[in-house]
Formats: C-alpha cells, structure tokens, sequence
C-alpha cells in the first residue's frame, strides 16, 4: 500500500513515524517543499521516497500524486487546505484525508468560525467583534476596555495580543497599546493575505486555562483523542511572544491533572455540534481532523479559543507513545466513511511531554534564524525514551542539516508522570548542538511541578466562578 503525506514538517514527520508502526507496512512517499531529515529517512525505509519542490502547488502536486498512484493522501499543514489542494486531489479521484478549502474556512477565518458558534447557538462561543477597516476597528478600541486582539485570519500562532486593564492608571498607556498592535496586525501580519476580507478580530478577554482536543471525523462519528496542553508563548512561565507551539502535554490517560471528566465530555459535544453546523452550512462532509484550542473560563466553562482543520503541532507529537490504534485504519475508516467500526485505544499508565528548540530570532526575525547548521545524537534521544521529530530544518545538498527559521525539532518523551516525562525532554534537548555558535532556545518549564500546580489553581479558581454562573442560569445570558 502506498501512502502520499503532503507537507514537511513535526507534524508530518509524527504522522510518518505513526503510519510506519502500522500492521499494514506501507511504503510512504512525502510530498513537501523541502527534505525534512526525519520524514526522507521514514520514506526511504520504507520503500517510498520524498519529492521536494520549493514552489509546491496544487497542480505539482496532483502531478506528483498521478506519478505515485497512492491508495491514501494526508494532508497536514493548514495552509495547504486553505489553498485548495484537498479539492484537487479529491476532484481526480485521489481518496484524501484532509478538510476540503470550505470546510477548512472554520481555521482559516476567525471571524467565520465565531459567525458559525452563534448562528447555530453553540456553546463554548465569546463576545466579539470583528473588521475589515483598520479606522473602524481603532475606534472600536479607544472605547473599549479588557480584550484580545488577533489577526482575523489563521496566521501560524503570530500577532494574538491580550493587554489587560487591571492598573487604572495605566489604562490610556494599554489603550495606546492596543491601537499600535492593532496597526501592527494590518501593516505586518494580515497585509500578506488576499485570501480574505477582514483584518481584524477582537474579541472579550477571558480568564482560565488553555486545553487542546484533537478529533478524527468521517462526517457522522467523532472519534475524540486525548486532553493535551500546548504552551504557544516563547519563554518560560508563558512569557514572550506567542509562537506555533513550543511544547506540550498528555496524560496519563484521557485527561488532564486540572480537566474533569465532565468538562472533557462536554468539550466534545461542543466539537460535535460545532462539526454538524460547519457541515449544515457548506454543505460537505468532513474528512479529517478537527482540533479545539479551548479554555476553561470563569465566564462560561469550556470555551472555544479556536479551531484547527488539521492535528495540532507539537500536540500530535504526544500521541507517538501512546496511540495503540493503527492510524492507518483510522485514516482509511474515515476517507470510505466506517469510521463508527473504529476505535481509539491509547496507553494509559503513561505521561507524555513534547519541547520544541528553536534558533534565536524565532518567532520574531526568522530571517536570522536561518541557514545554521545542527548535530542531532538521535541514539542518546532513543536512549531516554524519547522520539526526535524534525521541523524546521533541511538538508542541503551538501548532506548538511540546516535551519529554515522556525522551530528546529521537537522530542516526545513519556514516563510514569509529566514531571518524569518533561525532565526526560529536558534532557534530550542538550544533545542538540548548534554546528556555528548559533543559540537555540527551549522551555524547560513546560510539564515542570511549579507550572502544572499554577495550571491546577488557575482552573479551579476559573471552575468555581463558571459553576456559580451556570447553577444561577448566568452562562450565555448576554450573548
């Protein structure tokens, strides 16, 4: 069997180790603009090989797809569905595991996917409002006062900003912030978008602690993954700017030390009603992923932050250890629409903590994080229990492995907790040497003691105000 994985990047490469594991050993072929060291080693032991094309369309993928012939095609990254690839393909008779470019509009498009929650009235939905003129939406700041700003389209984690309101006599200096970062979104960030009108989101600011729960959809069964906490800011304690993911947790079992059972039920059904509406309105079935970037909020419970067409990263990552399932079935269960005849099996008895490392300049100036060459001892990696999983490095044709920018690499470690799983990580990391002197940069407190006990009272304390509110029919009372 014969398996297309488009995009080159840890996400990729997690998918690629996971399908390498499957009882079915099929040979995998990586269609990506770039040779990602992890997925060409995957593919070539595989049987398959990676075609690289630093232009990569659509239609050069089609190509490449109609010379490969394979019996499944995933594809990872958001943008790649954002520009319609999964259309094409499918258009051509290719079976593809992916969201077409409308059903994917529920990523691309903040402002679409908060449109979606509250015509359809579902919960887990925030105040907001939203602009495609930077004069409009300055106004709209100078009379407001606690709020998030963020880009209104899918920008790789850049340009969310939250300037609280708590000091009053700091309130005209954060106004004057927030309109400088509002103009920051339009001129730097959103003025390379034409895929979309609005520039601007802005929505309430809300109060508690951020969860992931990726799930894998047939258009009709919805197959929920664990609980897993990414850690997008660049610097420890949730300092810095935001950035794609510096890190992650799991574990062990289906939840998180500070996620009750009963708010990971009721954040998927919020997912489930979330895919029924997005399905209702464009009128498709969905094949694929949908991730929930949520929050438990004083306000309202389990809140929806923002959706993923496609696995998170690093929080597919986390899966590696413990995915006892062949993903293999599960992705040709949901293309031949059987996903119901699946289930999803994990290990239990085991934490698992994800950390990127990333060159200086990353997120901010990628152009001087670029082009520097890395070591990787992989065998000492192994060695700790952890898998290495490359991101954003390449190699040259030279055979030498370089930076493109943006996160290095990642590993996936587990152990009997998150603590024991996140100082394996921390460990792994030091056999990471930069080859010209370059520094590289990761958090060693993501899965730490000291922040997994914040997390637990920033819940609980978040917990007790929306259990309040909703034992007094308070919740959703104003939107």
């Amino acid at each position: 069997m014969k398996v297309a994985i488009i995009g080159e990047g840890a996400r990729e490469h997690a998918i690629a180790l996971m399908l390498q594991q499957s009882s079915r050993d099929p040979k995998i072929y990586n269609i990506a603009t770039y040779r990602n060291p992890g997925l060409l080693r995957v593919a070539e032991r595989s049987g398959g090989k990676v075609i690289a094309y630093r232009d990569l369309n659509p239609e050069i993928a089609l190509h490449i797809a109609n010379e490969i012939s394979p019996d499944l095609i995933i594809v990872g990254p958001e943008e790649y569905q954002f520009k319609g690839y999964v259309d094409l393909l499918k258009s051509h008779g290719f079976p593809v595991f992916g969201a077409t470019r409308a059903l994917a509009e529920i990523e691309k498009s903040k402002v679409y996917m908060r449109s979606l929650m509250e015509r359809y009235r579902i919960p887990g939905r925030v105040r907001y409002s939203a602009f495609k003129d930077l004069d409009e939406a300055l106004d709209h700041i100078k009379r407001s006062g606690d709020v998030v700003l963020k880009p209104a389209r899918q920008a790789g984690g850049k340009g969310v900003k939250v300037i609280s309101d708590f000091q009053e006599y700091l309130k005209e200096s954060k106004r004057e912030a927030r309109i400088e970062h509002a103009r920051e979104i339009v001129a730097n960030i959103m003025a390379s978008y034409r895929d979309i009108d609005y520039k601007i989101l802005i929505e309430e600011r809300l109060e508690g602690v951020e969860y992931t729960i990726m799930t894998i959809t047939d258009g009709s069964t919805v197959l929920p993954l664990p609980v897993i906490q990414d850690h997008p800011h660049a610097f420890e304690m949730d300092l810095g700017p935001e950035t794609g993911g510096m890190g992650s947790i799991q574990g062990p079992g289906y939840l998180l030390p500070f996620i009750t059972s009963a708010e990971y039920e009721e954040s998927i059904s919020i997912i489930r009603k979330t895919i029924d509406a997005l399905q209702k309105d464009v009128g498709e079935l969905y094949t694929g992923v949908l991730s929930a970037q949520m929050m438990i909020t004083s306000q309202y419970g389990p809140t929806v932050i923002e959706y993923y067409s496609r696995f998170g990263d690093p929080e597919v990552s986390n899966l590696l250890p413990i995915l006892e399932t062949d993903i293999l079935e599960l992705f040709e269960y949901a293309v031949d629409r059987k996903l119901s005849k699946a289930k999803i099996e994990i290990r239990e008895d085991i934490a698992t903590v994800v950390k990127a490392i990333a060159p200086r300049g990353y997120p901010g100036n990628r152009s001087i994080a670029t082009d520097h060459p890395i070591k990787v001892d992989e065998k000492e990696i192994d060695r700790l229990g952890c898998y290495t999983l490359y991101s954003g490095v390449y190699i040259d044709d030279s055979g030498n492995m370089l930076t493109t920018g943006s996160r290095a690499l990642e590993v996936s470690c587990y152990g009997d907790s998150i603590e024991e799983a996140s100082q394996k990580a921390n460990l792994a990391l030091n056999h990471v040497e930069s080859l010209d002197g370059w520094r590289f940069f990761y958090r060693r407190d993501i899965g730490s003691k000291t922040l997994l006990s914040k997390r637990i009272e920033q819940a609980e304390l978040a917990r007790k105000v929306y259990r309040y509110r909703r034992e007094n029919d308070l919740l959703y009372r104003s939107l």
